[in-house]
């Protein structure tokens, strides 16, 4: 049951677009921010969802809910699939196997499996014992046969199979039938930490079984679902995609009787929450907050997410293929002064985030960015010197063989004024080492599809979110082969970044594994990948009858519990 509608496969999304969170388990403040202070931002395992017994919640009722844009791709582990819209959706309807608690900790899903653990450990095996009740909406038990097919899909053996991310699959080396269909063994060629992150969510053997099914069987549609809700229509005119409970679902009955999802501009949010269209909206932009704290039967709710958001550098084509003039780039940018602008208003502090990996509120963190992470102009001018681009002045762009040093940054015609503030800022503080940067709009149902995934554009800005398993990020730093590039559209990696995160993910000594991903960031930053800005605080407007749902921090949405107080 996801939390946020990111982009999650790789749990993207838009950069300043405010992305919706909710459910889990509460503390007992009034909901209402505090003004700024020194304290320090929301703990891991904070939230604020107005915590209600199911005695308390109405049965029956609707949830109106925002989502960026419309989704075409619904198979969230296909490349364009994993938009975080339709990735949640996704998660809502089709078996998660395993959930999150509020201290990010995976826990099992009783409604899918009786068990699941490791049975061997030379090789690590993985023995999964499904829920006899648990069926596909097509009817047929989920069994084993569900895991292989999924398995063979996402291994990264048959470029055919168009993924997002085969990482943790690849080190699968067979999935068999147990004692019954409802046995599952998975047997790995090497420790794999991890393996709780595989196969969540499940999807049916028949949707996925060819090629042809898992790269265009989910356009539009998800053809089979197998959860405790399923979609009930698509309405591309009204840009509404609406979820009801599942007749035929064998565990506890949801408590509303919709959830109706409306493709709407992050700008446009705030006013629809004012006018009774959505039951939720992000406060986190100061002109929201402003406008949304007062507003009748209205609670703020905060919590601690993993949500960062960063600059990612197209090292594929054009200048950005120059090493020295990605970490000129970096240089240049004034990470402080953007999160100065973001956070002046907020209600805690907010520091520049200095890892790929982990945030600050979490076990592991520390601050690897170095010399790359601090504003340093004239190193960025003496970098870019010495990759040949001519110093024409002050105010004047450089220019090499004739051509003037300029470069792209995309921006959603959706995305919010933080967005467009913060594409400006970078503009205005790269001009001073004479990178010119246009800033293009593109339409926000092609953001993601047209323009990320093609690798259409020199500097973007999205999030990752809810990367509590590490080895998620694997594809985001994955070397891309041929015009796969995984998760990876900056396109920058290097062998020995992918063998370090290959041994962490390896590693089940937690400290060890922790010490690996410290050691790939720090090279991360030294190769110009991205730019992490901040760990996004998570702060959001909610309906004051809405009980079990609002800002979740790590834990998973539950669909089943969350409704309209008594």
């Amino acid at each position: 049951m996801p939390r946020a509608f990111g982009r999650s496969a790789t749990a993207l999304a838009v950069a300043v677009s405010a992305v919706l969170v909710m459910a889990g388990c509460s503390s007992g403040d009034d909901g209402k921010p505090a003004a700024k202070t020194s304290a320090a931002a929301p703990a891991a395992g904070s939230q604020q969802v107005n915590p209600q017994p199911a005695s308390n919640v109405k049965q029956g009722g609707n949830l109106n809910l925002e989502m960026q844009q419309w989704i075409s791709q619904w198979n969230p582990y296909q490349v364009d699939g994993t938009e975080g819209d339709g990735a949640g959706i996704v998660q809502q309807v089709e078996p998660t196997l395993f959930t999150f608690d509020a201290q990010g900790v995976s826990q099992l899903d009783k409604d899918f499996l009786v068990s699941a653990t490791v049975t061997a450990t030379s090789p690590q095996v993985v023995t999964y014992k499904l829920n006899p009740k648990a069926k596909w909406s097509d009817g047929k038990q989920l069994g084993w046969q569900d895991f292989a097919t999924q398995w063979k899909a996402l291994n990264g053996t048959d470029d055919r199979y168009v993924v997002a991310d085969s990482s943790g699959y690849e080190q699968i080396s067979s999935v068999t039938r147990g004692t019954d269909d409802q046995e599952v063994k998975v047997t790995f060629s090497s420790p794999y930490a991890d393996w709780q992150r595989l196969f969540r969510p499940l999807l049916p053997a028949a949707s996925i079984a060819t090629p042809d099914l898992f790269n265009k069987g989910w356009l539009e549609k998800v053809p089979i679902t197998g959860n405790s809700w399923k979609i009930s229509s698509y309405d591309k005119t009204a840009q509404t995609v609406t979820t009801v409970p599942d007749p035929n679902w064998w565990g506890a009955k949801p408590k509303l009787d919709t959830i109706i999802y409306r493709a709407l501009d992050a700008s446009a949010w705030t006013d629809a929450y004012l006018n009774n269209e959505i039951d939720s909206a992000s406060a986190i932009l100061p002109e929201d907050y402003q406008r949304l704290v007062d507003a009748p039967d209205t609670d703020i709710r905060q919590g601690a997410r993993w949500d960062e958001v960063h600059i990612t550098l197209n090292g594929g084509r054009g200048p950005l293929k120059d090493l020295k003039v990605r970490q000129a780039v970096d240089l240049a940018v004034d990470r402080q002064g953007i999160v100065d602008a973001f956070s002046k208003d907020l209600p805690f502090p907010v520091t520049t985030l200095g890892n790929h990996f982990f945030m600050p509120n979490q076990e592991g963190y520390q601050d690897n960015s170095g010399v790359w992470g601090k504003y340093d102009l004239a190193g960025a001018k003496k970098l870019l010197d010495e990759a040949g681009w001519q110093d024409n002045g002050a105010g004047k762009a450089r220019t090499k063989d004739g051509q003037q040093l300029k470069l792209s940054y995309v921006i959603s015609d959706g995305a919010s004024s933080s967005a467009t503030d913060q594409a400006q800022l970078v503009q205005a503080q790269l001009a001073q080492a004479g990178i010119v940067v246009e800033i293009q709009q593109a339409p926000a149902d092609d953001y993601f599809e047209k323009y990320i995934d093609a690798g259409a554009f020199d500097l973007v800005s999205f999030r990752n979110v809810d990367e509590i398993f590490h080895t998620r990020l694997y594809s985001t730093f994955q070397q891309p082969q041929g015009a796969q590039v995984y998760g990876n559209y900056g396109r920058v990696s290097t062998p020995e970044i992918q063998q370090l995160l290959t041994q962490a993910a390896q590693t089940t000594d937690t400290a060890k594994s922790d010490a690996l991903y410290n050691q790939a960031d720090a090279l991360i930053w030294e190769q110009g990948h991205s730019i992490e800005l901040y760990q996004r605080p998570q702060i959001v407007a909610v309906r004051s009858g809405l009980a079990n749902f609002g800002a979740s921090g790590l834990a998973d949405w539950n669909f089943n519990t969350m409704g309209w107080t008594k």
